[in-house]
């Protein structure tokens, strides 16, 4: 008797920001949104938001269903008891259906430890995967939170959308500019949307993944957005140079191979950039050409020290077949990794490159799983 397929794995987005950057008020707006009729989100409590208008009623215990449709809930315990809940009452139709997730986190949180929860757990990794980081920008304050807390830059250079509030608040529209070229340079494949103008719906936001919502099919073109870092100056190049300045500490760029790398040899290199750069490593994507398999490519998706089980696909999405890196990297250059890449994808150098690192015993990004394993 044939086991029957595992559910698709639900698609799961944080909605994260600085501290009075207008987080809870994007995520009202949000849960009043048609769009979020097939969303479960999962906020800290539900005081936060503003349940009183939205015609709420309950549908299991700690849960709310707003009159969109959308299922909200709260964090009870920890993150881990709360989506694998999520998944029980969902297996045993206790709650409606949903597409996707969204969790609100605190506006000093590090998005980092609530991706690793889910991307290093043996069971959450299966129901769920990473689709987008959004972070909110005040534009009144953004600068200046910029400048003095490192944090929210990290939240900026890590997500996929960046939503700019309180732009309705600024005397000229042209008092932007500033902040904008300043995100642009810190992460330049994040589309910046304006809250006041309504553009940021729920597809805009959310439907950031790897694959399509509808078709589930990969579009690899638009989650990797190499195209944003052709011909991108530096940001050192576009303010004046300041050491401590906390952005001026992130670099994001894109590597490209054109013919397909040998599995041990990325895997090695793989291992090599966590065990030695893990905590500078704030987001990596790429799609692979290996030797091995090449009609096959693999995407892999990295948060700081952690990689998602990488992903096979059964062709290319398109006729373009060249290994692609993306990286947004902290206190690590361009060149330094370009070179390690380089070294360990050449196989005469692979060698050398290994002992030259004096890389003893690496620490695996996903121990005991090549990249020809399927994710």
């Amino acid at each position: 008797m044939m086991q029957p397929a595992p559910p698709a794995p639900i698609p799961v987005s944080l909605l994260t920001g600085f501290l009075g950057s207008g987080k809870t008020t994007l995520l009202n707006a949000l849960l009043k949104h048609e769009g979020m009729s097939d969303t479960a989100v999962i906020v800290n409590e539900f005081g936060e938001i503003g349940i009183d208008h939205l015609l709420v009623e309950q549908v299991d215990e700690g849960i709310l269903e707003m009159s969109s449709g959308c299922l909200c809930c709260t964090i009870r315990g920890d993150l881990v008891n709360t989506l694998e809940d999520l998944l029980r009452r969902l297996d045993n139709h206790r709650i409606k259906p949903f597409a996707r997730v969204v969790i609100e986190t605190t506006g000093l949180a590090d998005p980092a430890p609530i991706l690793h929860t889910i991307m290093t757990h043996p069971y959450l990794v299966m129901r769920y995967r990473l689709s987008a980081i959004v972070t909110t920008i005040d534009a009144i304050n953004g600068m200046s939170t910029l400048d003095e807390q490192s944090e929210s830059v990290k939240q900026a250079a890590v997500a996929d959308r960046l939503v700019l509030t309180k732009t309705d608040l600024l005397e000229d529209e042209d008092d932007l500019a500033p902040l904008g070229s300043r995100l642009k340079a810190l992460n330049p494949a994040a589309p910046q949307l304006i809250a006041a103008k309504d553009e940021a719906s729920p597809e805009k936001l959310f439907d950031a993944g790897l694959y399509h919502p509808a078709t589930k099919s990969p579009n690899v073109q638009r989650w990797l957005n190499e195209e944003a870092y052709k011909g991108k100056n530096h940001h050192h190049d576009q303010h004046h140079h300041d050491i401590n300045r906390h952005d001026e500490r992130i670099e994001a760029f894109c590597l490209t191979r054109e013919n397909p790398v040998s599995e041990s040899a990325f895997q090695m290199f793989i291992e090599l950039l966590q065990a030695e750069y893990g905590k500078g490593l704030l987001r990596l994507k790429g799609i692979v050409a290996l030797r091995e398999d090449p009609d096959h490519p693999r995407v892999i998706h990295a948060v700081q020290h952690v990689l998602h089980p990488p992903a096979r696909l059964e062709n290319w999405p398109d006729d373009d077949r060249r290994t692609r890196l993306v990286f947004i990297m902290r206190d690590v250059n361009k060149k330094l990794i370009a070179d390690l890449f380089n070294a360990f994808v050449d196989p005469h150098t692979t060698q050398s490159a290994a002992i030259a690192a004096n890389m003893d015993n690496p620490l695996s990004l996903n121990p005991g799983r090549g990249l020809l394993d399927e994710g």
